[in-house]
């Protein structure tokens, strides 16, 4: 029932041609509008298909190990002396984030379709573990592009993808990072479109990926609200999740949206500053324009190209925002908070300190602005999805700031 109502949530936007209001769409080359109307026309049939329904939830229950927990942060809460801190622990969830959640559909999705090859981009790496993951479940090929700066940063997910048999293919173009990857896979994509199907990593991109991945990630919304009734016996007063593209905050969102007593909060990247080229915060800065066949809000340069883009966090650092996140916007359903690096690091040490958790640095970014509203809300309840956990992100954090740890206002 849970199900139903969730779905009813959610089937009013897209319209047919994949607008959310003004924004999404699908802005591509003919050629390819073929293959997003075979893709979509496939998703279409098979959601309400039984057999793939079926074979879904056994994958996400049997491999998976759906559902995750809610959990009571006692001691953090307790610390900050303010709000009661909940968090949804998607860093739980098999191979340590959301990823796996619209990975596992896609590639059933492919299965269906006769694909042979599963084809993506990644920041942080856990997409692509992900979907390595669901290939090598599948017995699928799997190629993912990224950015040699990701590559660097996140290189025990890379390790992992290569254990799991994808080749990852290194962008060394531009600046190095997210939206390189897309461009390079997209390329890679238009090369075979009929034997392979190239897996969007978030809510954006053409028509029907917004919707497609939203739907495949709204379980974390459903079992969060379910599991909080259960939990506390009312609503929480607010809900936080990072946003880049958006995916995680879209599947928890999905199940708040009619409740109006529920504030929903997508946390941006700030990074270093207010500067362009010092963070990812689209939504704060940035304006209407077209990206990666599809219309949304965007950060942009003098040239009206995007603009150069930074975050602490490689999943992050994406110059543009799923075209749901910049409706919901639009219409005030949503509000939109920023964290800055300091803050965000601060938030990781804090956590792990007082929690024994270790997130990743995106789900870093939500945890630091949940502490701002449990400090400026001393009576809220506070629903944190912790979309992935910090194994990744380690090495990196201590050689790059590993004064953080010697700090003790923790």
């Amino acid at each position: 029932m849970l199900e139903e109502i969730a779905h009813k949530r959610t089937e009013k936007v897209p319209d047919s041609k994949g607008f959310f209001g003004s924004f999404g769409g699908s802005f591509i080359p003919p050629e390819l509008q073929k293959q997003m109307d075979e893709i979509n026309f496939g998703y279409t049939r098979l959601s309400k298909s039984h057999d793939f329904i079926q074979e879904l939830r056994s994958i996400r229950k049997h491999f998976q190990g759906r559902p995750t927990p809610l959990y009571y942060c006692k001691n953090l809460s307790e610390k900050i002396g303010g709000g009661r801190i909940y968090l949804k622990r998607e860093d739980l969830n098999h191979t340590g984030a959301h990823k796996l959640n619209h990975c596992m559909g896609e590639a059933l999705l492919a299965k269906y379709l006769g694909k042979k090859k599963l084809i993506a981009e990644t920041g942080a790496g856990q997409h692509g573990v992900a979907l390595a993951t669901a290939a090598a479940y599948f017995g699928l090929e799997c190629e993912i592009h990224m950015g040699a700066v990701d590559i660097a940063k996140e290189h025990p997910n890379v390790t992992r993808m290569k254990i799991l048999g994808a080749k990852v293919v290194p962008v060394t173009h531009g600046l190095q990072t997210l939206k390189e990857a897309v461009d390079s896979a997209f390329e890679a994509y238009l090369k075979d479109p009929i034997n392979s199907i190239y897996c969007i990593g978030s809510v954006v991109g053409p028509h029907p990926f917004p919707k497609m991945v939203r739907e495949f990630q709204r379980v974390v919304g459903i079992e969060a609200r379910e599991q909080f009734l259960e939990m506390i016996g009312e609503l929480p007063d607010h809900v936080v999740a990072c946003v880049g593209g958006g995916s995680n905050a879209m599947g928890i969102f999905s199940a708040f949206l009619e409740d109006k007593d529920v504030q929903l909060h997508g946390v941006e990247p700030m990074g270093k500053g207010a500067k362009l080229g010092e963070h990812a915060a689209s939504l704060s800065y940035g304006h209407e324009g077209i990206m990666h066949g599809f219309n949304s809000i965007m950060l942009k340069d003098e040239k009206g190209e995007p603009a150069p883009v930074y975050s602490i966090a490689s999943g992050l650092d994406y110059p543009s925002v799923g075209p749901e996140h910049a409706y919901l916007n639009s219409i005030g359903r949503t509000t939109v908070g920023t964290a800055g690096d300091d803050e965000t690091l601060h938030a990781f040490f804090q956590l792990s300190r007082r929690e024994g958790i270790i997130p990743a640095l995106e789900s870093a970014h939500a945890v630091a602005y949940g502490i701002k509203l449990a400090r400026e809300n001393p009576n809220a309840s506070i629903l944190i999805n912790l979309s992935g956990r910090g194994d990744k992100d380690i090495d990196f954090v201590m050689e790059k700031y590993g004064e953080y740890a010697d700090r003790d206002d923790y």
